[in-house]
């Protein structure tokens, strides 16, 4: 199944690692260093414009991390996989 980040952007719930709440997550000196890490090796797309609120880590099947940042709270990011996971 597909769970929509926001905009135009569209993920296989099987690509996705986790979901993650800026706000709490970015407390860690870890997180902050991954997404600027990530940012720099060009791994980080914003899904809009907004503030994001969340950002989901993907790995597709070559194993290639992807980082989107979304608009989209955690919390309805996860009841969309959740809704989508009752259907495998």
């Amino acid at each position: 199944m597909y769970i929509h980040l926001g905009q135009d952007t569209v993920v296989s719930t099987d690509d996705i690692i986790g979901i993650f709440d800026l706000d709490n997550t970015t407390v860690s000196k870890k997180t902050r260093d991954f997404l600027s890490d990530a940012e720099k090796k060009k791994q980080v797309e914003a899904v809009s414009y907004e503030l994001p609120k969340s950002f989901i880590l993907c790995c597709n099947e070559n194993c290639e991390t992807k980082v989107y940042l979304s608009q989209i709270s955690a919390a309805t990011l996860k009841k969309r996989a959740g809704t989508y996971s009752q259907y495998k």
